[in-house]
């Protein structure tokens, strides 16, 4: 599998460095580039009255970009911004399931957001969760029962911290299946 990181926004390389790192672990035999392009947030997701960006509205730039890099089968947007969707009041990341996008805000893991001081450490493992988590819909994966599963449904930062990094062996199984199938239907379609 092949996966571009593009920063969106004020999204600096850190801890974009550390999440691609981490990306390469939990996803082995997995090339992952942080893409030097970056993308500005779309004024159109930007909701005045919330004072927050449509989370739907970036993954559809995200998926449009993802469209035309065919050298890549997932981008992963990463935006420093916080962002929702009209039924929650904010989510930590979105991406289409199945599909080639994927987004993950960097706003509400910052120690920072919940009076805590900054913590880079506790900031690269907590998007990490998120940027795997987000990846995992991307494959296919739902989310997961198991609160330890990295697919479990993070409905806050205790939500986050509690679970792994890692998916559990049901989710793990389930994704392996579904990386090999689309690797074989890569493949197919080269030769």
């Amino acid at each position: 599998m092949r996966i571009g990181i593009l920063r969106i926004g004020q999204a600096n390389s850190y801890p974009v460095s550390g999440i691609q790192e981490n990306l390469k672990i939990i996803f082995p035999d997995t090339e992952c580039a942080i893409i030097t392009e970056t993308f500005p947030i779309p004024e159109e997701a930007f909701n005045k009255a919330r004072k927050q960006s449509r989370s739907d509205i970036i993954l559809s730039k995200i998926h449009n970009y993802a469209k035309k890099e065919k050298t890549l089968d997932k981008v992963l947007g990463i935006i420093d911004a916080d962002i929702f969707v009209p039924e929650l009041n904010f989510v930590f990341g979105e991406a289409e399931c199945p599909g080639k996008a994927a987004l993950v805000s960097l706003w509400r893991l910052r120690p920072e957001f919940y009076g805590k001081p900054p913590n880079t450490e506790l900031l690269e493992e907590r998007s990490t969760k998120e940027a795997v988590h987000e990846l995992g819909h991307a494959v296919g994966l739902r989310h997961c029962s198991n609160p330890f599963c990295v697919m479990f449904f993070s409905n806050s930062i205790f939500e986050t911290d509690r679970k792994k990094s890692l998916f559990c062996n049901k989710c793990h199984a389930k994704a392996e299946k579904i990386i090999k199938m689309q690797e074989v239907k890569s493949f197919e379609r080269q030769v």
